[in-house]
């Protein structure tokens, strides 16, 4: 299994990569092996200075950077040797099974449709986060920002990615997917959601259970539940605000604990034919590691052939 990580993406770009590193070396089963992507001089020190054993790491050197602020489809046809653009030709090519960046969020985006490509069958691919429960567990929320604009279409696919993940990644059996709406009656909501719901209430590949209201989101009515991902996004900057006023205000509470990003790092691209993970900007090192540790579970998991079998016609 051979992981291949973007060590210059991200704001402490590479030192916190490194710490994300040695975090997951620290517990990971021997058949992972890291290709760790990036300027040989700026992360061979900072390995070395953490004692990662060079014999669980493969550096492939990169000698150019995309920036955060740079126009990403320019920066990736111009930095052909940036750590992004051969991450994702490492990925095309089989050289790695799983590629994870924390850098500019549309380069990673622009890298994953033009070379991974999208499942056949899938109209859009999709972001997800997962959502802390009362309970102690986690639902999944999507889209979350790269479909603002959506047709009923691609909510049902949003609905059937979001349940293969929920089943091989979160752990639900047979996940309920609720359809995020203004009320819970059937023909609520705006032109959307009222098309939207017959066909998910239709479809044999989904568990729906009917519309549900933001105050449903944190509770254990749905496991799964699907919107655009214009609303997705406002909910998801928003709940993520919970962590920063706890401690702002100094409150330790181990539920809105959760609400940090670190906690699950990043979010993989659902819907393309390879395991793509796109990380926030302020990833640490615990980000890193997790991030590193869902890629591991999706490969692991076999993921992406579960989602090919079911779009094979049937979606």
């Amino acid at each position: 299994m051979r992981i291949g990580l973007d060590m210059m993406g991200g704001d402490f770009a590479p030192q916190e990569a490194v710490n994300g590193v040695q975090l997951f070396l620290a517990s990971a089963p021997k058949d992972v092996q890291l290709v760790l992507i990036g300027d040989e001089q700026a992360v061979k020190p900072l390995l070395a200075d953490a004692q990662i054993d060079p014999s669980t790491y493969t550096i492939v050197h990169a000698s150019q950077v995309i920036g955060m602020h740079e126009h990403p489809t320019k920066a990736l046809k111009e930095k052909q040797q940036s750590s992004i653009a051969i991450g994702f030709h490492l990925l095309q090519n089989g050289k790695i099974d799983a590629f994870i960046s924390a850098g500019n969020t549309g380069a990673m985006m622009v890298g994953t449709f033009y070379s991974i490509k999208a499942i056949e069958g899938v109209q859009r691919p999709t972001i997800s986060t997962p959502v802390p429960r009362q309970d102690g567990t986690y639902g999944l929320l999507l889209d979350v920002g790269i479909n603002a604009d959506c047709k009923p279409e691609n909510l049902v696919q949003f609905a059937v990615l979001g349940s293969l993940y929920a089943q091989y990644i979160l752990g639900h059996n047979n996940p309920s997917v609720g359809l995020l709406n203004i009320g819970e009656e059937e023909g609520k909501g705006n032109l959307l959601a009222q098309a939207t719901y017959p066909l998910l209430k239709e479809h044999p590949q989904i568990n729906f259970i009917g519309n549900v209201e933001g105050r449903d989101i944190f509770s254990t009515k749905a496991d799964v539940i699907v919107c655009e991902g214009f609303t997705g996004n406002v909910i998801l900057k928003m709940a993520e605000s919970f962590h920063d006023i706890a401690v702002k205000r100094n409150i330790n509470d181990s539920y809105l604990e959760q609400f940090d990003f670190e906690s699950y790092g990043g979010t993989p691209v659902l819907g393309v034919s390879q395991p793509v993970i796109i990380g926030h900007g302020i990833s640490k090192g615990i980000a890193f590691k997790n991030m590193i540790l869902l890629a591991q579970q999706m490969i692991a998991s076999k993921l992406l052939e579960k989602i090919k079998e079911s779009f094979n016609g049937k979606a």
